[in-house]
């Protein structure tokens, strides 16, 4: 009994090491539309392969439309952002790119966030803080809409008890209303907040942030980033009313079955 007990626990280092070092899945998810998304979120400090030369060379094999990223491109003790600097470039060079701010953006020291956003407008990303930006394809018109909420809705007071929330009034005082009649993507990192996303007035609403719940038991995620068990969005496709919520379980951070993953959507 003891060696079984052994050779599973060496198995299962064998695999975490695996999916924590080398891993890199791509998920597809068909929809039915006639435009190729990747979705790349929570690289934090994560590498693959030399400056990211896996990770580029798998979004461009894609040949994608458009990408988002969906924030912590970086993360808040991050010290060379100049690596994030490149990844975008490179990106930029596949497809347009759209972008978000992550909590870890939002909490970086004052002079790095100031850094990283001047590091951003010297390349061709375009950056979305709480403002839109109309993608045109195959006879489409798409608002892109950008969420950059506070800090406080992810940390507060050091903490993560009686965190501030999120509702439609709020949405429209950050971003102003949902237009009727506009084919609408929103880019929002935190997916906990998906039913105020569809109340708003979002068709589809790209997010990361939960990591897949850091650790996958029978399909589900275990852990947000709060500290709270189970969370209800963690990774996949959620309907929430006449909303699309993607999650991505993003590329960074410790897991445990639970592969780091680029997403592509036929939108």
């Amino acid at each position: 009994m003891n060696k079984i007990i052994r050779n599973v626990f060496f198995a299962g280092a064998a695999y975490a090491a695996y999916e924590n070092i080398c891993a890199l899945s791509v998920r597809r998810e068909e929809l039915g539309g006639d435009i190729k998304a990747v979705q790349i979120s929570d690289l934090h400090k994560r590498s693959f392969g030399k400056n990211n030369s896996r990770l580029i060379g798998k979004v461009a094999d894609e040949r994608p439309d458009v990408i988002f990223i969906t924030g912590d491109l970086v993360s808040r003790d991050e010290t060379d952002l100049m690596k994030a600097k490149k990844l975008v470039e490179k990106l930029c060079r596949v497809a347009p790119v759209y972008m978000i701010y992550g909590n870890h953006e939002k909490s970086l020291p004052r002079r790095k966030y100031l850094e990283l956003g001047c590091m951003l407008r010297n390349t061709d990303v375009i950056l979305l803080q709480n403002e839109s930006s109309v993608f045109t394809k195959n006879g489409r018109k798409i608002v892109i809409y950008g969420l950059s909420e506070k800090y406080s809705t992810y940390k507060k007071n050091d903490s993560y008890r009686d965190l501030d929330k999120l509702d439609k009034a709020e949405l429209e005082s950050l971003m102003g209303k949902c237009q009727e009649g506009e084919d609408v993507i929103l880019l929002a990192h935190n997916p906990l907040f998906g039913s105020v996303y569809a109340e708003w007035g979002a068709e589809k609403t790209f997010s990361g942030h939960v990591h897949g719940g850091a650790v996958r038991l029978f399909g589900k995620g275990i852990l947000s980033p709060e500290r709270k068990f189970f969370p209800k969005y963690s990774k996949g496709i959620y309907t929430i009313g006449k909303m699309k919520l993607f999650v991505s379980a993003g590329l960074g951070k410790l897991r445990l079955f639970d592969p780091p993953e680029i997403v592509v959507y036929y939108i």
